[in-house]
């Protein structure tokens, strides 16, 4: 038996990719003695996710993602980068080009099933295009998809046909952007392996560099995902997970507001319109959240007394380990069409002509930011 532990445990997990090892359950890759012979070899963390949707709190540090990344620069790639549209801003990873190099980089543009129904891709693709400039990334293409509703992944074999050139190919996201589900279709399609990645809605799921070997001898290696604690999903407790994230086609909020005047997202965003001309905002966020209206006045003494109840979730016990709200006080530009952009939430569309001023109040360390309306 400890002859046929110490080989298993010289190999990496099916699922997650890590080295796996059976001495400290507590530890990334651990495999109890009893499943060592079963096929495919994934760890205790992976089988939980699958056959539980259960996720242990095991992390890779942030240093050994950069080192990995930094690593990409050195060979002959081609660089996918995955990214959520509703997360745009959210999952981009700041300053890739400098660690990928020369190599060229296809930026794929997941969750597009979540834009609500009849929208322009080619205006939204443009966009894409637009705000990854304005990022420093240069790219070869831009391919629009939805892993989870297959949809573009087509275009995806094509541009990846015409951009690989006989190189491998290097998948990198943010956590939870749907890189190990997109990697599944890669894998049934172009590999005769017959192992899956683990996919789960937890931020973090793939730990260590998946190779993925492909006819040519060439191959796609999934790298993990980066995680960035200025997202709304690395904040709120798991539990809350499936309320915040959307899983269907948004269907746009529209509240018309006069100044002074609040809107209350859950009990965890609030919204605040200080100063302008009476207008409309588009809310863009999962209809599994509750939104309430009130006047500023009001907002406080509200929030203090309703916080986890009326206004809906997070519940108040969910609430304590979410961190304090700090305020964000944005001026929308006359005569131009804005987003206020709350990474992993959604954004508010400002929808008058005349600016306006508001301030938004989310969770320490969430990134807000103003940008051009995507819609």
């Amino acid at each position: 038996m400890e002859g046929q532990l110490r080989e298993h445990t010289e190999q990496s997990c099916a699922g997650c990719g890590v080295r796996l090892q059976s001495g400290n359950p507590d530890e990334a890759g651990y495999i109890p003695e009893a499943t060592i012979a079963k096929e495919p070899v994934i760890c205790q963390r992976c089988f939980r996710i699958r056959h539980y949707n259960e996720a242990s709190s095991v992390a890779i540090d942030q240093d050994d993602f950069l080192r990995l990344l930094g690593g990409i620069g050195a060979t002959d790639s081609l660089v996918v980068h995955i990214v959520d549209l509703y997360d745009f801003e959210g999952s981009l990873i700041s300053g890739l080009q400098r660690f990928v190099g020369n190599n060229p980089v296809l930026l794929v543009v997941n969750k597009i099933d979540l834009l609500p129904k009849g929208m322009n891709l080619n205006r939204i693709r443009n966009w894409v295009q637009k705000q990854a400039k304005a990022q420093g990334l240069r790219t070869v293409d831009v391919v629009l998809c939805s892993a989870k509703r297959n949809m573009g992944f087509d275009h995806i074999i094509e541009s990846l046909d015409r951009h690989r050139q006989g190189r491998d190919v290097y998948v990198v996201g943010a956590t939870n952007v749907g890189k190990s589900t997109l990697i599944n279709r890669l894998i049934r399609d172009y590999s005769d392996m017959e192992r899956e990645l683990t996919t789960s809605r937890y931020p973090g799921t793939t730990l260590d560099a998946v190779h993925i070997p492909l006819e040519d001898g060439k191959a796609i290696i999934d790298t993990p995902g980066i995680v960035y604690t200025s997202r709304m999903t690395e904040v709120v407790p798991r539990s809350f997970l499936g309320t915040l994230m959307p899983d269907k086609p948004i269907k746009p909020l529209v509240y018309q507001l006069n100044e002074q005047q609040t809107l209350f997202i859950g009990s965890l965003v609030r919204f605040d319109f200080v100063e302008g001309e009476r207008q409309s905002f588009t809310l863009y966020l999962s209809n599994a959240l509750n939104v309430h209206r009130t006047k500023l006045e009001r907002a406080d003494d509200l929030y203090d007394n309703h916080k986890g109840e009326l206004l809906g979730a997070p519940t108040t016990a969910e609430l304590e380990t979410i961190p304090a709200w700090t305020r964000h006080s944005l001026k929308v530009r006359q005569g131009e069409r804005q987003d206020i952009f709350i990474s992993g939430l959604g954004w508010i569309q400002a929808n008058g002509s005349r600016g306006a001023l508001v301030d938004i109040y989310a969770p320490k360390g969430v990134k807000v930011l103003l940008r051009d309306s995507m819609i």
